[in-house]
């Protein structure tokens, strides 16, 4: 814990240059494209935030999971979901323990109210939870995931952390991190974040990747895929995102269903296998019998060409 201006803030073992953090990347098993990779770079380098949107299944979680592992910096994760609250994310007060002191204070015969209530009130008694975690701990990558399931009110939690790498907790004071944290924040989209937390952020739209960079990632993550299999699925799902569907394939989706194809030692697409693992690729029934049959076998015929 440390006034404000106390100290100068460290960053240190950040890459240098665009081209490293995108090697930097591609060494965890991440494939950037240019943009992605500077707006990284420069998160890293200016101290800032980091505020990846996108659809489900693009890659936005993978960045900060790449980042902690390659830096290396340990890996602070904030799942948000609705009705978290500064309890779940911040710190909470052990009340139980709490308690305790007191009537130990009181047994003990301590009468000054006042200092009983100081006692209380340390640092020992205080529950971090991942925001103060990733403050106080070894250099940390704080992940604060899908945003957009929290409240609108608990963003307001985050504009001080975000903004000066700092929590003020009334009974104790300001917990300001000695090395910043480098925070990833990641949404979904389904609703609006606040334009306070944009504001303190550097922004990115994580979008399907093309072709050649998809064909890329397969290359990292299911290495053992033959060359012909692999073009021809990314062939395939790529007219599948051209297509009207609830929810379309991301990133994750392609490598688990080429994982998938690949435990049954497919060598080519061919219709009985794609409509027997289809739900690896697709995750709703609408979807999956709006291309099993025949829409399937016309974007194979079109991928394998």
């Amino acid at each position: 814990m440390s006034a404000p201006g106390a100290e100068t803030p460290r960053r240190p073992g950040l890459p240098e240059s665009v081209e490293q953090t995108q090697a930097l990347l591609a060494a965890g098993g991440y494939v950037a494209d240019r943009a992605l990779a500077t707006t990284v770079h420069l998160a890293l380098r200016m101290g800032r935030p980091l505020f990846l949107e996108g659809e489900p299944g693009t890659g936005k979680t993978e960045i900060a999971k790449v980042l902690a592992k390659m830096l290396p910096r340990h890996l602070v994760r904030l799942q948000c979901y609705d009705g978290l609250d500064l309890s779940a994310a911040a710190y909470e007060w052990n009340h139980a323990r709490q308690l305790m002191a007191i009537r130990l204070a009181e047994a003990a015969g301590e009468t000054d109210r006042e200092a009983i209530e100081r006692g209380i009130y340390d640092r020992k008694y205080l529950q971090a939870r991942p925001l103060l975690q990733a403050l106080e701990g070894e250099p940390a990558v704080l992940l604060i995931d899908e945003l957009d399931r929290a409240d609108e009110p608990f963003e307001a939690f985050l504009l001080e952390i975000l903004a000066d790498f700092q929590i003020t907790i009334p009974e104790l004071g300001t917990v300001r991190a000695l090395t910043p944290p480098v925070v990833i924040i990641t949404s979904n989209r389904t609703r609006e974040v606040h334009d306070a937390v944009r504001r303190r952020c550097l922004y990115h739209w994580v979008d399907y990747p093309d072709a050649a960079r998809e064909r890329a990632i397969l290359r990292l993550r299911a290495p053992g895929l033959p060359e012909k299999l692999s073009a021809q699925i990314v062939a395939f799902v790529q007219k599948v995102r051209e297509g009207d569907y609830f929810k379309l394939p991301g990133v994750a989706e392609t490598i688990d269903w080429a994982q998938a194809l690949a435990a049954l030692d497919a060598k080519e697409l061919e219709p009985g296998a794609v409509d027997e693992t289809l739900g690896v690729l697709l995750k709703y029934q609408d979807d999956i019998a709006k291309l099993k049959g025949a829409e399937a076998a016309r974007l194979i015929a079109e991928a394998t060409s």
